[in-house]
């Protein structure tokens, strides 16, 4: 029983599986992977093996081949050794060749025969006694010493011998204009070395210490003027190849080229002025030479910058010319230190490519500007921009924002590319290019208002706007648009980049060549002065359309001419118990109420605008009334008759007009001139139609009383008119009402229009206040 229970429990094994079989049916995928990656690896181990065995034979193959140059160099100067040494052993048997001739002629007393054998005198002259042999020692000498390229001791020997050849000095028994035949060979040999020298300095891949060397060199052997030359000529080339190398970048980096390209010639200008100084001392022949040899540099460097420089128009071509400025007026600076003023020069030279392409950059910003395909609007809204023109940016005004914001970004953009330096030297002519810049941009800003502009030869801005401008609040947008620019965000563009000019020269110690921050402040200050000017043409032109457009377009008694004065209820306002100005100045009271309403919303904290456009459009008002020949032209015709009512009339309306100015907060000196100049020629009119002003006026503290007056009763029919809800489209006066054609200009404001323009109350007329709708 025992053991079928053990049977049980481990039964017996039939067969014995293989390990093969095994493998083959449990061997995963991973496992065959591993395998194939170790057999592949254990592959790349053996060619990498062989690699480096072939790298080490042929590095020992270049090895070996060193060595047998080396040998081969050792070889040739032996045999030049051998070579010079036969010379000497050639030589040597010439002169004893020369000692037996003689000893022989004069054993036998044939001085005949030695005298007509050329060859034999020529030998034996240059050395006819133990002095000669001395001299023809030392020229095989100085031979030996040029064959082996001995440079060094070969001066020193031909120096010394120079020093202490009587022969050499000219103290020899020569006769005059013979040169002996030892000097001639003395000299033979020191050209020979001048030439070795010449070669030294002229062989490409000469090092600096051994050109100084044969420079030294050719100073001992009274060749300095050759040496400078050579000097100039090995550092030219020097330049000439650095500047090929450099050639093809420009193209790669057109910004930063010509940076690159000035500091390369202005270093080797550097090195070569300070190389000169130590070899050749402050000799004034050589400075002189430097000077001319750097300023032919300099031309050779605009020259390069102009040819390599990109296409004038692109704002890559106005940055690559800024930097090149700053950088190769910053080198010019350090040379000062070494004697050399170059910065004039430069300028000089530079300035026609700078304006090129400042003209150029320009002309790009003014198509620009008038081109109405949509620009990257990640460059074009600063949130600066953004923040101060969006405010006038209703549905109807999005293209003229639009334009501003255009405008400052073209300005921002060409003001981003300019480097402090170019800033210093070209500030004033960028300020006028921006200034005209600003004068297109006025004009275009002037044909979006309703009446055409005169200016209709700038055939460029016929399609700038594609829509007038037709509401008081379109056109007042506009004006806030240009008086933003011109207030804020232009003065404050270009002042940054004036900041940045004066904090780059702050630092900057020894001579300079740098604009005085007067004339920077001068300049402007006149670029201030013209954006105002050409501002106020837009200014001029909104209030001068505005007013003519409030004149010719009513009808009655509302409208303004002569005819108002010449009739009238009662005899004499003195004694009216209520006297008013005349209609049209009342319309005027109530256009004027309603603009600074709309002012106020549309010019929301540009109450200086707003006070500005006001006096501007009273000082439009008397002006036109002053200037118009048909007005005055009526109390001049005596067929017409007049009355001291219309005398009295005139005068009040007036005072009443200076008095709206000074009530509403923008009194206006101006105003009040041209008032009295219309009195004054309106009494002296009446005048001469006989009628006496001693007697038909009052006092003027009357008039002034009056018109202040008439402002208070103006302004109650107001509260009184929006308590009874009466019709906006009549003006509402005592005693009347006259209904006007135009359905904006007459109607009397709201209450918000009462608070805008009387913020003082009744009580206050002295000293009125213009404050905001909304404050």
């Amino acid at each position: 029983m025992e053991s079928s229970e053990e049977d049980d429990d481990f039964p017996a094994i039939e067969r014995i599986i293989p390990q093969s079989k095994v493998d083959s049916l449990y061997q995963s995928h991973t496992e065959k992977g591993i395998r194939k990656l170790c057999c592949e690896l254990l592959d790349l181990k053996d060619a990498v093996e062989n690699l480096c065995g072939n790298m080490h034979t042929k590095y020992l193959a270049f090895l070996r081949i060193s060595e047998e140059a080396v040998e081969m160099e050792h070889e040739l100067i032996e045999l030049r050794k051998h070579i010079s040494s036969q010379g000497i052993l050639v030589q040597d048997l010439m002169t004893g060749v020369c000692r037996e001739l003689e000893e022989w002629k004069q054993s036998n007393g044939d001085n005949h025969e030695a005298q007509q054998d050329p060859e034999i005198s020529e030998i034996q002259d240059p050395l006819p006694s133990e002095r000669d042999d001395e001299k023809m020692i030392f020229l095989e000498h100085i031979d030996v010493l040029l064959a082996e390229h001995k440079v060094e001791e070969a001066i020193e020997a031909l120096d010394a011998e120079e020093k202490n050849s009587p022969d050499l000095k000219g103290s020899g028994e020569t006769s005059v204009g013979e040169v002996s035949q030892y000097k001639s060979a003395f000299l033979k040999r020191k050209a020979t070395l001048e030439d070795q020298l010449v070669q030294i300095i002229e062989q490409p891949s000469v090092g600096v210490q051994e050109m100084k060397k044969a420079l030294y060199g050719l100073i001992k052997l009274g060749k300095g003027p050759l040496a400078h030359q050579l000097l100039l000529t090995s550092y030219g080339l020097r330049l000439q190849k650095s500047i090929e190398v450099l050639l093809p970048s420009s193209h790669v980096c057109p910004k930063t080229f010509s940076a690159t390209l000035s500091k390369l010639v202005f270093s080797i200008i550097s090195l070569t002025t300070k190389e000169s100084a130590s070899i050749f001392g402050d000799n004034p022949i050589y400075t002189n030479r430097i000077v001319q040899w750097a300023e032919w540099d300099i031309e050779y460097f605009v020259r390069l910058v102009k040819e390599n420089a990109p296409s004038s128009e692109t704002v890559s071509a106005l940055r690559a010319a800024s930097i090149c400025v700053q950088a190769s007026l910053n080198y010019c600076s350090m040379l000062e230190s070494q004697g050399l003023k170059l910065s004039k020069l430069l300028l000089v030279l530079l300035r026609p490519y700078i304006e090129e392409v400042l003209e150029l950059n320009f002309r790009r910003a003014r198509r620009l500007l008038f081109d109405l395909v949509e620009l990257d609007e990640s460059l074009l809204f600063s949130p600066h921009f953004e923040s101060l023109l969006s405010a006038f940016g209703t549905i109807s005004e999005t293209i003229r924002v639009d334009s501003g914001m255009r405008f400052m970004y073209i300005v921002k953009e060409i003001l981003e590319q300019l480097a402090p330096l170019a800033i210093t030297h070209f500030g004033g002519n960028i300020l006028i290019r921006i200034s005209q810049l600003f004068d297109i941009f006025m004009d275009a800003l002037i044909k979006a208002l309703p009446s055409p502009s005169d200016d209709d030869h700038l055939t460029e801005l016929k399609e700038t706007i594609p829509s007038r401008a037709e509401t008081d609040s379109e056109q007042l947008a506009i004006l806030g648009i240009a008086f933003t620019i011109l207030d804020e965000l232009l003065p404050n563009a270009v002042m940054i980049s004036w900041k940045r000019q004066n904090e780059s020269n702050e630092p900057k110690s020894g001579p300079t060549e740098d604009v005085p921050s007067a004339s920077t402040t001068i300049e402007l200050k006149e670029w201030k002065r013209h954006l105002q000017h050409s501002f106020d043409k837009l200014k001029d032109h909104f209030c001068r359309q505005y007013v003519l457009s409030f004149i010719y377009s009513r009808e009655g008694k509302t409208r303004l001419n002569a005819r108002i004065y010449l009739n009238g209820d009662g005899d004499d306002l003195y004694w009216d118990s209520d006297p008013l100005p005349s209609l049209p100045f009342q319309a005027l009271f109530s256009k004027l109420q309603q603009l600074a309403t709309v002012a106020g919303d549309v010019l929301h904290g540009k109450e200086k605008l707003q006070k500005i456009l006001l006096a501007r459009l009273t000082e439009t008002v008397v002006m036109w009334l002053s200037d118009e020949q048909e007005f005055w032209g009526v109390f001049e015709d005596d067929s017409i008759p007049i009355q001291p009512l219309g005398l009295q009339q005139l005068i009040l309306d007036m005072h009443f007009t200076v008095e709206i100015a000074r009530f509403a907060g923008y009194p206006s000196r101006h105003v009040h001139q041209i008032a009295s100049a219309i009195i004054a020629r309106a009494i002296r009119t009446f005048s001469a139609r006989g009628i006496d002003p001693q007697s038909a006026l009052p006092e003027d503290e009357w008039f002034v009383e009056t018109a202040k007056s008439a402002i208070n009763k103006l302004l109650l029919v107001v509260s009184e008119s929006e308590a009874s809800e009466v019709d906006e489209d009549h003006i509402i006066l005592p005693d009347e009402m006259v209904t006007d054609s135009d359905d904006t200009a007459s109607s009397l404001s709201t209450m918000e229009s009462f608070e805008s323009f009387a913020s003082a109350s009744m009580g206050e007329l002295d000293s009125p206040m213009f404050t905001d709708p909304e404050s």
